[in-house]
């Protein structure tokens, strides 16, 4: 019996797991207040699922939007060189 297997190179050589670089790093660095507003909202959300959202579970879910809005304000700010979000 005939083995089949491939007799040219991968296409795309491995490279070896390096990890992210310090660019990548930075990009996380600079996104990850949006990253934990976003957890917490969806850990709000997550909350009233299987339920009726309470007075507190409402409140949880404004603040929750409110942080997730105003890091990506700072965020947007923070990329296009503008301060306050003033035009």
């Amino acid at each position: 019996m005939k083995s089949i297997v491939a007799r040219q190179s991968a296409v795309t050589p491995a490279e070896p797991d390096s990890g992210p670089t310090a660019a990548e790093l930075d990009a996380i660095e600079l996104e990850l207040p949006l990253i934990l507003a976003e957890v917490d909202l969806l850990d709000a959300q997550i909350i009233t699922l299987d339920r009726v959202p309470t007075v507190l579970d409402a409140r949880r879910l404004r603040r929750a939007r409110r942080r997730v809005l105003a890091a990506r304000r700072a965020l947007a700010d923070r990329t296009t060189g503008t301060v306050g979000g003033a035009a």
